[in-house]
């Protein structure tokens, strides 16, 4: 298989996705029993816009090819956070990835940067999975409206964001009027409509032009704290955007990010101490947020997205290099800590976008905060993949809530202070060594359960889903 992605045009995208259909009865994979259906009419609000989940990938390998996104929505996610574009992008960016680049047999680690598209071809994707999600949404019965949302995720730094290129993209998300991908994806749709059973020209006509009037800003580690300022401020003030701001687990502090890996588990996770002087501090992060949180008052408004990934040693030859980013099981303790430490900070009142070992474990509990949305990136690189996000909407679908209504201050100290004995984020609870087998697998059928089910780990909640 090659590394490089290669997008195709929108008219194999969509012959693909009906005739798999067609033939197979599932498109990108996902079987047509897998399809998630919002049957109890809650929903959630944000920015507006109503949408039947609160739940969707990061942004990350799981959203950046069309039809990536196109699985994930089939599968659940409501919220989709769009992987990130830069300045540096394409071939250009490839050869600064290593392979592999992922290893997520437990906790996860990655060497991944932003999109290795180009920024324009990214932009494509993006629009082509916009188009394509309307129209199967309504082919299939999946929802009679709109009832999803993308995010926009764009760094690393202001001179970067305001380059032509990435200010094309923002503003082509805002509105695809006129560009190319968008009128002749429409086009494509009303020329096929006849291969349709539901979808009708009014529905390929009321497409909406806007694809995304929010964005998450990514900053690397070590950006000093006024250029975060004069990103999020420019993106907010200059782009009319709704605007994320990504903080990262090193806002904890190096003693209680150790005390807190140690205490449960991981302490052969190796890390010192030279990221968390470099990046952004706690007092300063509290400080440009009060400054940020007085355009809440205004039509757009700013969020805080817990947390980026972590940075750690490359000791046991994990993946090629020096440095990894740790995401998953492990980077849940240090996520929801710092998600508490703001929560009491600004007395429940900041709202807060999750992501960081999000699962099926724990997602009611983050929702039940006051958090959301919530994406996942580790758990959708287990076996299963896409069609998780189905179990993580389903465990959500009946505690929606249409307005946000603030972090339970009290919930949430509690909650952090008994973590450490929640045997599910111990790594004794559950060590894994390579699931790679023998057994031929196809493209799709890529995983298979343990000959004895009594090898796999369950979920309690879920006893016939298994976990890993």
């Amino acid at each position: 298989m090659s590394e490089i992605m290669r997008p195709m045009p929108f008219d194999q995208l969509m012959n693909w996705a009906l005739e798999e259909y067609r033939l197979e009865g599932r498109i990108f994979g996902i079987q047509k029993e897998k399809f998630y259906h919002n049957t109890s009419g809650s929903y959630m609000e944000i920015f507006g816009e109503r949408l039947s989940s609160p739940v969707g990938p990061a942004a990350g390998p799981n959203s950046q090819l069309s039809q990536n996104i196109i699985a994930a929505y089939l599968a659940g996610s409501r919220f989709v956070e769009l992987k990130t574009v830069q300045n540096m992008d394409g071939a250009e960016l490839r050869a600064c990835v290593a392979r592999p680049c992922i290893n997520a047999e437990d906790e996860g680690y990655n060497v991944e940067w932003s999109t290795e598209l180009t920024v324009q071809q990214a932009y494509e994707e993006y629009v082509k999975a916009w188009l394509a999600i309307h129209a199967l949404a309504k082919e299939f019965d999946i929802s009679s409206e709109k009832d999803f949302a993308f995010n926009m995720s764009v760094g690393y730094d202001l001179d970067g964001i305001k380059l032509e290129k990435i200010d094309s993209y923002i503003e082509g998300m805002k509105d695809a009027t006129g560009r190319p991908v968008f009128e002749d994806g429409k086009a494509w749709l009303l020329d096929n409509i006849s291969r349709f059973n539901n979808l009708t020209k009014e529905d390929v006509n009321s497409i909406s032009s806007q694809i995304s009037g929010s964005v998450t800003l990514s900053t690397l580690h070590g950006c000093p704290p006024e250029e975060i300022e004069r990103i999020a401020k420019y993106l907010l003030e200059e782009k009319h955007v709704h605007t994320f701001v990504k903080c990262n687990p090193t806002l904890l502090g190096y003693e209680t990010a150790r005390k807190l890996l140690d205490g449960m588990g991981y302490s052969y996770i190796q890390f010192y101490d030279h990221h968390f002087n470099a990046d952004l501090q706690y007092a300063d992060a509290v400080s440009m947020l009060h400054r940020l949180k007085d355009y809440a008052k205004r039509e757009i408004c700013p969020l805080v997205k817990i947390t980026n990934t972590f940075p750690v040693d490359i000791a046991r030859n994990e993946l090629p290099g020096e440095e990894m980013y740790m995401s998953g099981r492990s980077l849940f303790p240090l996520s929801i800590n710092v998600a508490n430490r703001l929560c009491q900070e600004f007395d429940g009142k900041l709202p807060i976008s999750y992501s960081g070992g999000a699962d099926a474990m724990n997602i009611e509990d983050i929702y039940s905060l006051g958090i959301r949305p919530i994406t996942v990136a580790t758990t959708i690189l287990k076996p299963g993949g896409y069609e998780r996000i189905r179990q993580l909407a389903e465990i959500l679908e009946h505690d929606m809530r249409p307005s946000w209504e603030g972090l339970d201050k009290k919930a949430f100290a509690e909650y952090v202070e008994n973590l450490p004995n929640n045997k599910f984020y111990r790594k004794e609870h559950r060590t894994i060594g390579s699931r790679k087998t023998d057994v031929p697998l196809d493209m799709f059928d890529s995983s298979k359960l343990p000959a004895n089910k009594a090898d796999a780990p369950s979920n309690s909640r879920f006893p016939n889903i298994y976990v890993s």
